[in-house]
C-alpha cells in the first residue's frame, strides 16, 4: 500500500513537472490599429513573432547589371514574356527567380533544370516552363491592376514561392469532404479542417468565396425573407472564411471590424477595405489565372477532383499582417511591375472588375 502511494507520488511530481515546462505566461504586445477609444487592439506573442521570423526573411536583391542595350527577345530564342526587357536584366531576373522557386540544392531537378531543358533552353516541353511564363504575367497584372490591395510595395515570385517548388496555402476543391454517416449528412461542416481554424465552421470557405462570387452576408439588408439570403448555414460560411482570414494575417477580428457593430464600413478600420479588394483578387486570380492552367499541369499536380492548384490569403501572407512584413522587393526588380502583354492579360474589363460592387463609402 505504502509503495503504490509512492509511485502514485512520483507520477504526480512528473506530471506537475511536465505541465510546469508546457505552459507558460507570453510575453505579448498590444497594438492599437483602429480609431482611438474603440478597443481595436492587436495583441501579438512575441514568440509566435520569433517563429516566424525566418518564414518571412527576404533574401539579399541580385546585385545590379549593366545594361545590354537590346532587349532580351532580341537575344535569346523563344522569349514570350518579359521579351522587352533588357538583355542582361533578364538573366538577373531568371538568376532571382531560380533562388525564389528552386534553388540549387544538388538536386539534378532543381535550379535552372526545374523549368528547362538544358540543353536546349528555349526548349517549351517542361509544364513548369509554361506555368512560370503565366506566373510572370499574373505578378505583372497584380502589380498594374490591383494597386488597391497591393498599393506599391507589389509581390514577386518570392511573396509566395519563398525557395519553394509549390507555395504553402494552396488549395483544391474536394480536399474536405461533407461526409455522411450515422450522424447524417455533415453538410460540408464538422470536420476539423485547417482552413476553419479547427472549428465546427464548414471546412471549405475557398470554394463559394475565392472561387465564385458568392456574396458574403451575415445581416439581412430587409427585415423580410424576401430577396434575404441571409441564414445560420450561410453565417456559418462566412464566419469559416473570416477564420481562415484571422489565421492567414495573424490577427484577429478587430484587425478589421469594430466589435460594437461588425457590419458598420463607417466603424471599420481601413484594413477592411484593403481586404475587400483582397478576397476579389484572389477570385480573380483563381478564375483568370490559375484554374485555367488545368490541362498543362502533370497528374501529379491536380487536386483530388482534378483541378489545378489555387491560392488564398496564406499564400502570400503565410501568418503576417502584410506578406514578408511589407518588405518591397519590387522596387529591385521593376519588371514584375510592367503591364502584361495584351493578349496575355486577364479580361480586358480587368480594372471594372477589380473594382465593381465597391462597398458603400469606399473610395
Amino acid at each position: 500500500m505504502r509503495f503504490s502511494y509512492y509511485v502514485a507520488l512520483a507520477v504526480l511530481a512528473v506530471i506537475g513537472v511536465g505541465l510546469a515546462f508546457t505552459f507558460e505566461k507570453p510575453v505579448t504586445d498590444s497594438v492599437q490599429h483602429g480609431y482611438r477609444g474603440t478597443g481595436m487592439v492587436q495583441v501579438y506573442n512575441r514568440l509566435a513573432l520569433e517563429g516566424q521570423a525566418p518564414v518571412n526573411r527576404v533574401p539579399e536583391a541580385q546585385p545590379p547589371v549593366e545594361q545590354a542595350g537590346q532587349p532580351a527577345s532580341a537575344v535569346y530564342e523563344n522569349v514570350k514574356v518579359l521579351g522587352n526587357v533588357d538583355a542582361n536584366e533578364f538573366l538577373r531576373l531568371m538568376t532571382a527567380m531560380t533562388e525564389w522557386v528552386s534553388p540549387d540544392n544538388g538536386d539534378p531537378n532543381q535550379g535552372c533544370a526545374y523549368c528547362h531543358n538544358l540543353e536546349n533552353m528555349a526548349d517549351d516541353t517542361k509544364y513548369t516552363h509554361k506555368v512560370s511564363r503565366r506566373m510572370i504575367q499574373m505578378t505583372q497584372h497584380i502589380n498594374t491592376n490591383w494597386k488597391t490591395h497591393v498599393q506599391d510595395t507589389g509581390v514577386t515570385c518570392y511573396t509566395c514561392h519563398r525557395g519553394q517548388n509549390v507555395p504553402n496555402g494552396i488549395w483544391f476543391d474536394g480536399e474536405q469532404k461533407g461526409y455522411t454517416g450515422l450522424v447524417g449528412n455533415r453538410a460540408g461542416q464538422n470536420i476539423p479542417a485547417p482552413a476553419a481554424g479547427l472549428a465546427s465552421l464548414p471546412s471549405d470557405p475557398f470554394s463559394p468565396f475565392l472561387s465564385r462570387e458568392e456574396e458574403i452576408r451575415v445581416i439581412g439588408g430587409t427585415a423580410l425573407p424576401t430577396g434575404n439570403r441571409t441564414s445560420t448555414k450561410q453565417t456559418e460560411w462566412t464566419y469559416s472564411l473570416m477564420m481562415h482570414m484571422s489565421t492567414s494575417l495573424g490577427v484577429n477580428c478587430t484587425y478589421c471590424h469594430n466589435s460594437r457593430s461588425f457590419s458598420q464600413w463607417d466603424q471599420s478600420s481601413p484594413q477592411r477595405n484593403v481586404a475587400w479588394y483582397g478576397i476579389r483578387l484572389a477570385r480573380d486570380l483563381n478564375d483568370n489565372f490559375l484554374d485555367p492552367l488545368q490541362p498543362v499541369y502533370p497528374p501529379h499536380r491536380l487536386g483530388p477532383l482534378g483541378d489545378a492548384p489555387k491560392s488564398n490569403c496564406t499564400t502570400c501572407h503565410q501568418g503576417a499582417y502584410k506578406p514578408l512584413y511589407g518588405a518591397q522587393m519590387l522596387k529591385d526588380y521593376p519588371a514584375f511591375a510592367l503591364p502584361p502583354a495584351q493578349s496575355a492579360a486577364a479580361p480586358a474589363d480587368t480594372k471594372t472588375a477589380a473594382t465593381k460592387g465597391e462597398p458603400k463609402g469606399l473610395q
